[in-house]
């Protein structure tokens, strides 16, 4: 989570699509709580985006879309939770419930089922955020 210099939440987003990343982003909205502050979204559409960014050290959250292509974002899930120390809190998209068990084989730290509801989207992420113990510090 954010340090007190920075308020707020720094989230990135990943789909191949970007019809599913506004999704996203409008369901979880820009204050997904108000003890968060605001969100700032970086928006990924490739693999090679997402470990630039979750590796630059400035994320807080991470929402991967469970159904990208050509890598899934389960599978990146894990891969970034097993290769990078004091891992962002992942928040997984999935197209079905029944995914969910395959969201934990992944890692992830919570899952939104499509279609996202946008009060449980926003809850799911603002309970992810508050739970991140080792909060990012940017400097």
């Amino acid at each position: 989570m954010s340090t007190p210099s920075s308020p707020g939440l720094r989230v990135l987003v990943f789909s191949h699509r970007a019809q599913v990343r506004e999704s996203i982003l409008t369901a979880v909205g820009r204050r997904p709580a108000p003890d968060l502050g605001r969100v700032t979204y970086v928006e990924a559409s490739t693999v090679a985006e997402v470990i630039g960014e979750m590796d630059s050290g400035e994320i807080d959250l991470a929402i991967l879309d469970g159904e990208a292509q050509p890598t899934g974002g389960m599978g990146l899930c894990r891969q970034l939770k097993l290769e990078i120390t004091a891992c962002p809190p992942i928040v997984v998209a999935v197209r079905r419930k029944d995914d969910r068990w395959l969201a934990t084989w992944s890692q992830a730290d919570g899952v939104l089922v499509h279609p996202l509801d946008p009060l449980a989207a926003a809850e799911t992420v603002a309970d992810v955020a508050r739970s991140a113990r080792v909060p990012t510090v940017r400097g």
